[in-house]
């Protein structure tokens, strides 16, 4: 086995870092402060190619992997940026990865270029308030009336809807009493925001206020037949290929975001004087560092696993989990430990190390609970009867 970076994903590291430079962490204290979607740096991210990394290069993308695409995100999270900086590119890594696989050509020819460029900026949306991960119980309706679909419904927890153009849209077209699962009759959909019959509402949360969470409020939102991907009525099965790509890259934003933490603790321990001496000379500052340390590094391996494995082809639903589990954990120890290795003053704003941790929250909750992948892995892997 060989774990070294290629010299393409070297340079891809490389060039990521050099286009993040700009955007320092007095940026993104900046950004937390302040709030507003970081239009510059995505601007930059999509001038330097990075925003289809992923994408076919057909259609101007760079045509590269999950593994690769991960890397560039745990780079981006690392360089300080965090949560903020990966969340506000992230949709267009995963999101549209269902158009990829089961668009027409005459879609992908239509929806991705503008994606790829910068131009269109996409949401997601699944979750609703009343069913929350029961996703196959989502209570939006889609009625079909001729060439095209209305739709009426809530979603709550949408990335980016407040400067989105695009929303992927899961919506039921069959009553889910005239099915013979559950798993059928949801539609997918990719089509223009209209602000006209959504109501987008922003809802104040605990960190990464430079990328908007809202709340959707669907009235009368009318689909062409045209802008829906693939059959009516295969809808879930269709974002299945994107659940997997999430999690690894979830796990490597997480994984980004500690080691942020990780350097400015180990700096601030080798700076800091108290008795005499650098605090980083005591056992008591240097061991959980270093275990912080070893944490990130396993979670860096499992992530790379999950990303290759998808790469392959290869079944990676429990790698993926299992990455996004514990990647998600060691970025929030990593965080924590930033703070409390900085005393008072990782208490305070200028340290941003308050901030991570407070964005180090967001993958150990979205966009599936802990609590739900150890169901998976315990059914899936290890064969115990279904809990949930």
């Amino acid at each position: 086995m060989d774990f070294a970076f290629t010299d393409d994903q070297l340079a891809i590291r490389s060039a990521v870092e050099e286009v993040c430079s700009p955007f320092d962490d007095e940026y993104w204290l900046r950004k937390d402060r302040e709030g507003g979607f970081p239009e510059d740096f995505y601007t930059a991210m999509a001038a330097a190619g990075w925003l289809g990394i992923a994408m076919p290069t057909e259609y101007g993308g760079a045509g590269l992997g999950i593994s690769e695409a991960a890397l560039m995100m745990e780079t981006v999270s690392a360089t300080g940026a965090g949560m903020a900086g990966a969340s506000s590119i992230h949709m267009n890594v995963f999101g549209l990865h269902p158009v990829v696989v089961h668009a027409s050509d005459a879609q992908k020819q239509r929806w991705l270029p503008p994606i790829i460029d910068g131009r269109n900026k996409a949401c997601f949306g699944v979750t609703e308030p009343n069913t929350g991960l029961n996703t196959l119980k989502l209570k939006t309706m889609a009625v079909r009336q001729g060439d095209r679909y209305v739709v009426n419904g809530q979603k709550v927890w949408i990335s980016t809807a407040q400067v989105a153009h695009k929303i992927m849209l899961l919506a039921r077209t069959t009553p889910i009493d005239q099915v013979k699962s559950p798993a059928q009759g949801l539609s997918l959909f990719y089509t223009d925001l209209d602000r006209s019959k959504i109501e987008v509402r922003e809802i104040e949360k605990m960190g990464r206020k430079a990328v908007d969470s809202n709340q959707l409020f669907i009235d009368g939102l009318e689909i062409p037949v045209e802008d829906r991907i693939g059959e009516e009525g295969r809808g879930f099965e269709y974002i299945l290929h994107g659940l997997n790509p999430e999690r690894v890259l979830l796990a490597a934003e997480a994984t980004g975001l500690g080691r942020a933490a990780l350097r400015r603790a180990a700096r601030y321990a080798g700076e800091r004087i108290v008795f005499d001496r650098p605090i980083g000379k005591n056992q008591g500052i240097q061991h959980p560092l270093a275990e912080r340390w070893v944490d990130l590094e396993a979670g860096t391996l499992l992530y790379q696993r999950a990303g290759w494995l998808y790469d392959q082809g290869k079944p990676c639903g429990a790698e993926a989990n299992a990455a996004k589990f514990f990647c998600a954990e060691a970025g929030f120890r990593a965080c924590e430990t930033a703070v409390l290795t900085h005393g008072g003053f990782g208490y305070a704003k200028e340290y941003h190390v308050e901030r991570y941790l407070r964005e180090a929250m967001l993958p150990r909750i979205a966009p599936i609970s802990p609590q739900l992948i150890l169901c998976f892995i315990a059914e899936k892997v290890l064969g115990l009867p279904k809990s949930y």
